[in-house]
């Protein structure tokens, strides 16, 4: 007799920079989060679909938890719990080239809350970056943080046992049909989508303070006047302070040119179309801290 179809939801969590984007990105076969070295990149749970001819995953890419120091770090932190509740199996990630420390104890005890109903699978990422006696020692030294239904070493940049994984987050779904038409890798909007390239473009190269500073929001997608295949893309980009503005633009504007140009090439490749980016710096003073300007840039 064949296997049931199963689907249903995974997420992963893990503290800042633990890998989980690029992990959900090599799940999906496709770039549906975005990934940066500065930590707390992801500010929403991005939704990438992977279809099996088994079974239908939709792995929810979660912010990274962190003690929060603004407004926007706690509802950052909300986001993560209420995601957790929703799910059928949640992954933790630690990478293998960093010790087990307090913040990954402090997830897992928040974990523990939920573990005798919802399965929590010990992942250790990024296991090109260490020797195998290192991995072995991080699988060890997770162990010790509390129960986990499996453990598991991954590596998403080669690959390593990343289709294992699937297998494993797979066995812990319900039996049921497709959840999302096939063909889909993410229920993010576009939008949101192109949003989130603008941000990760802004993002490579920036000074340590300023990435939670910026926000951004795209006010409107529209097909470019008399050229069918083109798509103007009008978006603006939020910093806090006027001094955060001068290290956006760079000198005589040429840092901007370069997030733009490398935002488009992105946004190109996602619409499968043509783009001219229409991308301006905007302050709003504090943002992370005044709910209003919060709800106003989505959060």
């Amino acid at each position: 007799m064949a296997e049931p179809h199963r689907s249903g939801f995974a997420c992963f969590v893990g503290r800042p920079n633990a890998g989980k984007s690029t992990l959900t990105n090599a799940l999906v076969g496709s770039k549906v989060a975005i990934t940066s070295s500065k930590p707390q990149t992801t500010r929403h749970a991005i939704r990438g679909i992977v279809h099996r001819d088994d079974a239908q995953l939709v792995i929810i890419d979660t912010p990274g938890l962190h003690r929060p120091r603004t407004l926007l770090g706690e509802r950052l932190n909300d986001i993560v719990h209420s995601t957790w509740s929703e799910v059928d199996v949640v992954g933790l990630c630690v990478p293998a080239n960093e010790k087990v420390g307090p913040g990954d104890r402090f997830i897992a005890a928040e974990l523990k809350k939920i573990a005798k109903r919802t399965p929590v699978i010990g992942v250790v990422t990024k296991t090109d970056l260490v020797k195998p006696e290192q991995v072995a020692e991080q699988l060890l030294a997770l162990q010790e943080v509390m129960e986990f239904a499996e453990l598991i070493p991954v590596s998403a940049v080669d690959g390593f046992q990343v289709g294992a994984l699937s297998d494993l987050l797979v066995r812990h779904l319900p039996e049921g049909p497709q959840l999302y038409p096939g063909g889909e890798l993410t229920d993010e909007p576009e939008q949101t989508l192109v949003a989130e390239l603008i941000r990760e473009a802004a993002l490579e190269g920036v000074r340590d303070e300023l990435p939670h500073s910026i926000a951004v929001t795209v006010e409107e997608m529209l097909p470019h006047e008399g050229r069918g295949d083109m798509i103007d893309v009008h978006a603006f980009l939020y910093v806090e302070r006027p001094s955060q503005k001068g290290i956006i633009l760079g000198h005589k504007g040429e840092r901007l040119k370069d997030v733009g140009a490398r935002a488009r090439q992105q946004i190109e490749g996602l619409l499968g179309s043509k783009v001219y980016l229409d991308l301006h710096i905007k302050v709003a003073k504090e943002w992370q801290r005044d709910p209003r300007q919060l709800r106003r840039l989505g959060f």
